[in-house]
């Protein structure tokens, strides 16, 4: 499976935005999708994760972030609401067959889109 994130950019706090995933080589159908982040000199961390039978946010994100499939459209979106500058990060998505936070567990990964929020 290949995987490309797409969508990042400017936002002021407490703004919206959409980052998107698709797929190439195969569906998303019986994988685990998950999304995680990154921001400078800090460990990549759990964002969220979608499957056909749950979905899971980190606390931080939890109630802000929507995350999503659209099998039509082979592509997994995170919506992100009243984003915080200290979500600014390069945003990954990632595909594995566990349901797991742990970044190790995912077997593909597209590359990182930068989502930064200004004060």
């Amino acid at each position: 499976v290949q995987l490309q994130a797409f969508g990042g950019g400017l936002v002021q706090a407490g703004g919206s935005l959409s980052i998107s995933c698709a797929a190439s080589g195969r569906t998303f159908s019986g994988y685990v999708v998950g999304w995680f982040r990154q921001a400078p000199e800090k460990e990549r961390e759990f964002v969220a994760h979608i499957s056909a039978t749950d979905t899971v946010y980190a606390d931080s994100v939890k109630g802000r972030f929507t995350v999503s499939i659209s099998n039509a459209k082979n592509t997994a979106t995170l919506q992100m609401n009243s984003l915080k500058p200290e979500d600014t990060a390069a945003y990954y998505c990632a595909a594995g067959l566990y349901l797991t936070t742990s970044d190790k567990q995912y077997t593909y990964w597209g590359q990182g889109t930068l989502v930064t929020v200004s004060s």
